[in-house]
């Protein structure tokens, strides 16, 4: 029995996860009592109408299960734009961004190039969930600019925006066993005629080489270290490389998120990995725990990101902390527009700010990162980069 204390949803939701539950013990069984964790995540998060950001569950904001930066302050797309000012200097003035949420960094991204005069040709939104299309067209309707797409294009020259995208892929696990590392997935168990979702290490195997390249020194990890591998998200950023590569003029990528360089990520003392589910903004480790309901989210391993971006065809332009980013973009000017004796408008905004860039909150945890060709950074984003310690 799960044992964690949070809130209890409706009967339609509990309907629902019970649903989905079924679809993935189903696909469990069709495959001999085992599947890849990456496979239980992707059912999780993506099953069609039942996993959770293709359902109808709000799943961002207040209401929600977590709260994006994008969500916390309309600072942080105005940052964004007041860089891509810059970039389109170099490049077409067109964006694309992947996993938009509700749509509010587009919308704030957008009204910061209205308010400053930034021409945009095109915003183009890849995005897989119907449901936050839906909010998305609502939220975005007053700009004619905003294109939807369901999957990659071929080519694209322009910027690429992606605000907590990679979190989301499903990872595979790992574990260092006496044998080797072996993979981590899920079976299911029956408990008075009850089934049960379980993790079990696959039978009869170890891991196949390639499995386990994106960690350093994996010889030199303790028996029982768990963690995650990222193949889905590798091969999303190698795609993405691919597709600007195509083009030969200037072309960037930002991705932003909370991870670590691979050193850090795969440290001895981070035994048990970096997985972590999201419900009703309470944080627990489950993954299990009424699927369809929850987030399951990986830290991002950036070495592995910006690797695979250099595998793709793209160079690594920068890596920094968020706060660096956000005080490099400019975003205490933004925040002076508004006059401080104004505190009604002025203190939200700067409690936001605080949180975005201090240490102890979104600062040093969230990481960005930039690649792209032919494409030169303003000087004081060049400053403080720490790309060498990818």
């Amino acid at each position: 029995m799960h044992k964690l204390s949070l809130p209890v949803p409706g009967d339609d939701a509990l309907a629902a996860s019970s649903a989905l539950q079924q679809l993935i013990i189903d696909d469990i069984r069709q495959h001999q009592g085992w599947i890849a964790f990456s496979r239980y995540m992707e059912l999780a998060l993506y099953a069609p109408d039942l996993g959770y950001y293709s359902g109808g569950a709000t799943k961002l904001g207040k209401d929600g299960d977590f709260t994006t930066a994008p969500e916390m302050s309309s600072l942080f797309g105005a940052a964004l734009a007041t860089l891509a000012s810059h970039i389109f200097t170099q490049t077409r003035p067109e964006i694309m961004e992947f996993g938009a949420g509700t749509g509010k960094l587009a919308l704030d991204f957008l009204s910061e190039c209205q308010l400053s005069g930034i021409a945009i040709d095109r915003y183009f939104i890849v995005e897989l969930s119907g449901e936050l299309r839906a909010r998305q067209e609502e939220l975005l309707k007053d700009f004619p600019q905003v294109v939807w797409l369901q999957e990659m294009p071929d080519s694209f020259s322009g910027l690429v925006l992606g605000n907590e995208v990679l979190d989301a892929m499903p990872v595979d696990l790992v574990i260092k066993t006496a044998d080797g590392w072996r993979e981590v997935g899920v079976a299911v168990v029956d408990e008075d005629s009850v089934p049960r979702l379980i993790y079990r290490e696959q039978a009869g195997q170890v891991c196949h080489p390639d499995k386990i390249t994106q960690i350093p020194d994996a010889a030199a990890l303790p028996v029982g270290y768990l963690t995650e591998v990222h193949a889905v998200a590798s091969g999303f950023m190698r795609s993405m490389a691919q597709m600007l590569a195509k083009n030969q003029g200037a072309t960037a990528a930002i991705f932003i998120d909370y991870g670590f360089p691979a050193a850090e990520y795969y440290h001895p003392q981070r035994l048990q990995g970096s997985l972590m589910c999201h419900y009703r903004h309470h944080a627990h480790p489950d993954p299990f725990y009424l699927p369809g309901l929850q987030d399951i989210t990986a830290h991002v391993d950036f070495t592995a990101m910006a690797r695979a971006a250099l595998e793709g065809g793209l160079e690594l332009l920068n890596y920094r902390s968020q706060a660096g980013f956000l005080m490099s973009t400019g975003i205490a000017d933004l925040l002076a527009r508004t006059p401080a004796e104004q505190a009604m408008q002025y203190l939200p905004l700067a409690n936001a700010l605080q949180k975005l860039v201090s240490p102890a909150e979104m600062g040093e945890l969230f990481k960005v990162l930039i690649v792209g060709q032919q494409l030169e950074l303003p000087e004081n984003l060049l400053r403080l980069d720490r790309s060498h310690r990818l």
